[in-house]
């Protein structure tokens, strides 16, 4: 099952005077990377969120951040008066020469070690991470239905370019014969007129043979059946029920490099013609691909 690496969910929960505010964006990136953004309280809780997104996501670049207001005054953070002592000391001196400058103490509780987390006790850092991860698993799971939800239309989009793919060698696969055949022939033919005015002689049975060989190089019949196989593995992969995205990369850069040589080995017109479009048509799959989980 194809799954989007984009995708975004929160969850909402109101608890013991705390208003908390948990959200988790993903999107594309060739590896898992976790981004954890907690308030300094919770900040001991980073390794087990980070684990829990982990279970969930294998691919793309993922960031969380928590966000907790209204907090009631046994919840709020403790007051550094030692820093704001020295704060205020070092201010005192900036400003001796004007003293019309105020101090403001709402400035000074923004300062760096002024306002420190509270210490939580062993049970409320229980109490903590159920609410936490009641918090992640609600937002994770809004987050993968979006994520299946844009996957699905990925696969449509995916299978759509595959059945063109599809559709274009089974021209080029009946178009094939005809155009080894008129290729061997002008080049015999054109041997031939070389051969008669020059006065050399060969016998007929291995010219036909040097003849065949040569155009034998410009049959891109094994590209073909190569590229169909490749189209087939990529639709496997798709409703495979495990990631599958570094996988469907690595058969679309197989893909493409079929198609390349088909189109440096064939004269034919049309069948040049019906490369360009699988060829496009590729290159779309690539685009899509990369934000496959």
């Amino acid at each position: 099952m194809i799954l989007s690496m984009t995708g975004f969910g929160e969850a909402r929960l109101e608890e013991d005077a705390h208003a908390y505010h948990l959200e988790i964006r993903t999107v594309n990136n060739r590896y898992l990377k976790a981004s954890i953004h907690l308030p300094d309280e919770f900040g001991f809780l980073e390794t087990e969120v980070e684990r829990l997104i982990r279970q969930k996501i294998t691919r793309g670049s993922a960031s969380l951040r928590l966000h907790v207001r209204d907090l009631s005054a046994a919840a709020a953070q403790e007051i550094n008066t030692s820093a704001i002592h020295q704060y205020i000391e070092q201010l005192r001196h900036a400003v001796a020469d004007d003293p019309r400058t105020r101090i403001d103490l709402a400035t000074l509780a923004t300062l760096p070690g002024v306002c420190q987390p509270r210490d939580l006790t062993e049970a409320q850092r229980e109490q903590t991470w159920e609410l936490i991860q009641r918090l992640t698993t609600t937002a994770m799971e809004h987050l993968l239905s979006m994520r299946q939800t844009e996957g699905r239309a990925i696969t449509a989009d995916l299978t759509a370019h595959c059945d063109l793919i599809s559709r274009r060698l089974a021209s080029i696969r009946e178009r094939v014969p005809a155009v080894v055949a008129e290729f061997r022939d002008r080049l015999l033919s054109r041997v031939q007129e070389l051969l008669n005015g020059s006065g050399v002689k060969l016998a007929e049975q291995d010219l036909l043979k040097e003849v065949s060989i040569y155009a034998e190089r410009s049959d891109i019949s094994e590209e073909v059946s190569r590229l169909a196989s490749h189209g087939e593995q990529f639709l496997r992969l798709m409703g495979e029920r495990e990631p599958s995205g570094r996988k469907l990369e690595f058969v679309a850069q197989e893909m493409l490099r079929e198609a390349n040589t088909m189109g440096s080995k064939t004269g034919d017109g049309q069948i040049a013609r019906d490369v360009v479009e699988i060829k496009a048509a590729i290159d779309r799959i690539k685009e899509q691909v990369m934000n496959v989980e």
